[in-house]
């Protein structure tokens, strides 16, 4: 509900297109234009075809490169044998059926869960009581089976969610994608009937999304036609949708400017489903954000911090966490990474009086990964050095109180879905080889009951998990992770796969992998997780210190773990692979072109790689907070230093990289990883790059598409660092 996304509307967009058009001819009545930075790069590319998504060219470059690499991985011996048992690993039935509550239906509790296996290869939307639930054999009802669906419907849709009206949650707008893509259509859904709306809220295929304000009013933001996305291809404008009215009629409540990432629209809830609020939230990068109140009068700006999270609405209490310092209305000064609480009722008499209470502050190792809200309960899950354990806060007349569920410790706590019908909450406990264990807790009580496990999926007998320090160039110390056998060589002989993603705030926390259990691990090799700076482990700060002028820590820290681990003799660069997506993608490239000499193998997951045009490329626009705009020479300079693209040598000795994208992602460009891979060929060296058709950023539209991603992945391994 309080993710970044945007909308946009006709009026201001054409007025904003406008005077650009009257800008940009004042600009070609100069004598000499330049061009800019940006069209400088573009000139002298000489894979910029590529870029082309579905053109002719491109296509035939894409199925010429597919046929060569899987020719090689699948025409390995040990090919078919890794696809087998990677197809029974995403198809296994004894996975944990992950719940979400949902209200109450005849005085029983219920919970959905999505559903997919080899029979549902796309996925069956369905539920069950929850003492059903609880039992080792539910009785599930199918709520909406998609592979029925997109066969009726010749149709290749891939399951988006749903969101469904409080406080009965029967009526719910379904999101389908094409392939996998971001981009999704929204159709009305009975939920009791199973059936979708005849003549419901139908909304065509577009990125954003809507939500409910009642069952007849909608708050929309998603592409409206021409002129009503942001330069970030995200709506830009919010619209209200009542029944039986048409897109085009609803009208704007909202504009963001092009500039922008987004503008989404929204409705803050209490326990019992009542609208206690309509809000936008407008981003003005992809982690500065403006909040407002919507109110007869118009939109309300409220005093927030612009590097902050709303969390919910707990006993008239707004929760948020900031990711930086702060002064309220008061005087009160806050830090990055605090959680505070705001009357919401004088918010809205005072939306710039904004009073903060201090919640939590965590200490200089810890961080809040994850916050909910049970009927009477906010929880937080708070890590200390990569470890986590889960909190109930209640508020008493002496403040903030705060309980330890008493869950198992030294491991990963995820904080699954909560009740607002009473304070259970279902929480997810996992380690790198303790397998998922989902619990049930009252929050209130702090009573747990172990619902489910999922059983061993690999031969653990044997192994263990050190986490060790490495020193970074500018003396930080880097903490990560070691998955390996008891008693292993420390000859620098050990298969190592090392992997990152160094950016975003995301944090790399412990968790139970199957396929790196039995694809690798159970075969001899050694997994490393490397908890860089750019990711949130240790709050907003371990992040902010890899931003825009300072990515180059981010790299630096990622080759010191590996420079550490063959000091240790855990590795050598003979012996040493790594992997990541997306920005881990970038952070392969990095590694790639930087450091060749530390690695043998490195597997590039729909990466970003040319960072002179990524803000031109689909959603790149948005994560210029992130890295900074190449358009102005100042910050093109610090991200000219570690772009992959324009780093690539014919002198480097670089291993045989494996590269792989989605023509169907419509986040990261797949020209990205196209022009990586077309590179690296005309210079000389060996590729392998493999396009999936669906898909998405995820990569995989099914799960045996899944299955044969994986089996790609591990076969270069084992040829690139066991042979």
């Amino acid at each position: 509900m309080f993710h970044r996304l945007a909308c946009r509307g006709p009026v201001l967009a054409a007025l904003v297109l406008s005077l650009s058009a009257t800008h940009s001819m004042a600009q070609t009545s100069e004598p000499a234009e330049a061009p800019t930075l940006t069209e400088q790069a573009a000139a002298s590319d000489p894979w910029l075809w590529l870029e082309d998504i579905e053109g002719e060219r491109a296509m035939a470059w894409v199925e010429a490169r597919n046929e060569h690499s899987l020719g090689v991985l699948t025409g390995d011996p040990r090919y078919d044998a890794l696809h087998s048992t990677a197809l029974d690993l995403v198809q296994a039935r004894d996975r944990i059926p992950f719940p979400a509550f949902r209200h109450s239906a005849g005085g029983q509790r219920t919970v959905d869960n999505f559903w997919q296996d080899a029979s549902h290869v796309r996925g069956v939307w369905r539920r069950a009581t929850l003492d059903s639930y609880r039992t080792d054999t539910p009785e599930w009802r199918t709520i909406l089976d998609v592979d029925a669906l997109a066969s009726a419907e010749n149709a290749n849709w891939v399951w988006k969610g749903a969101e469904c009206l409080a406080p009965d949650e029967r009526l719910c707008l379904v999101s389908l994608s094409d392939g996998g893509k971001d981009a999704v259509v929204m159709r009305e859904f009975d939920r009791e009937t199973g059936q979708f709306i005849e003549n419901g809220f139908d909304l065509p295929e577009s990125k954003g999304a809507a939500g409910w304000v009642d069952e007849n009013t909608l708050l929309v933001y998603r592409d409206f036609g021409d002129g009503t996305l942001t330069d970030s291809g995200y709506a830009m404008t919010v619209r209200r949708m009542t029944r039986g009215q048409s897109i085009d009629a609803a009208p704007e409540v909202f504009r963001g400017r092009p500039e922008d990432v987004l503008v989404a629209g929204y409705t803050l809830r209490d326990a019992d489903g009542v609208v206690q609020a309509e809000m936008v939230d407008r981003a003005v990068t992809f982690f500065e954000t403006e909040s407002y109140f919507l109110t007869d009068a118009g939109a309300v700006r409220i005093n927030l911090p612009a590097r902050r999270s709303i969390q919910g609405l707990l006993d008239g209490q707004m929760i948020v966490t900031t990711d930086q310092d702060w002064t309220d209305g008061a005087g009160t000064a806050f830090e990055a990474g605090d959680l505070i609480a705001f009357d919401l009722e004088a918010l809205k008499a005072d939306p710039q009086g904004s009073v903060g209470d201090l919640i939590l502050r965590p200490g200089e190792r810890e961080s809040v990964e994850d916050v909910t809200l049970t009927r009477n309960r906010l929880v937080v899950a708070l890590f200390e050095n990569v470890r986590g354990a889960a909190y109930a806060y209640h508020r008493a007349e002496s403040g903030w109180v705060r309980e330890r569920l008493n869950l198992p410790e030294n491991a990963s706590v995820s904080l699954s879905s909560a009740s607002s019908e009473d304070d259970l909450l279902f929480v997810t406990v996992r380690g790198y080889l303790t397998p998922d264990t989902l619990w049930l807790a009252d929050t209130a009580s702090g009573a747990l009951e172990t619902v489910k496990s999922l059983p061993p999926k690999f031969d653990a007998e044997g192994m263990h998990v050190e986490q060790h320090q490495a020193r970074s160039a500018d003396g930080t110390m880097v903490p990560y992770f070691v998955v390996s056998r008891d008693g292993i060589a420390t000859d620098g002989s050990n298969p190592t796969l090392l992997y990152g993603y160094g950016g975003f705030q995301v944090s790399l926390l412990p968790s139970y992998s199957a396929t790196v259990g039995k694809l690798w691990l159970e075969r001899g090799g050694v997994y490393v997780v490397a908890n860089t700076r750019g990711g949130g482990e240790f709050g907003p700060g371990w992040h902010q210190a890899a931003q825009g002028v300072n990515r180059q820590r981010a790299h630096e820290d990622f080759q010191a773990v590996a420079e550490d681990l063959i000091a240790r003799g855990v590795t050598s660069p003979r012996r040493l692979g790594v992997m990541g997506g997306s920005q881990g993608g970038l952070f392969m490239g990095a590694l790639l072109t930087q450091r060749p000499d530390l690695i043998n193998a490195a597997i590039i997951q729909v990466p970003l790689f040319d960072m002179l045009r990524f803000h031109t490329l689909l959603a790149g626009a948005s994560w210029m907070g992130e890295y900074g705009n190449p358009d102005i020479a100042e910050q093109r300079e610090w991200i000219a230093a570690y772009s992959p693209y324009q780093a690539l040598s014919a002198d480097a000795d670089y291993p045989e990289v494996f590269i792989h994208t989605s023509t169907k992602d419509d986040r990261v460009h797949p020209g990205h990883a196209r022009k990586a891979a077309a590179q690296l060929e005309a210079l000389g060296h060996e590729v392998l790059f493999y396009e999936n058709t669906d898909g998405g950023h995820a990569a995989g539209a099914n799960l045996r598409e899944t299955a044969r991603r994986l089996a790609l992945e591990y076969t270069y391994l084992t040829r690139r660092l066991m042979d």
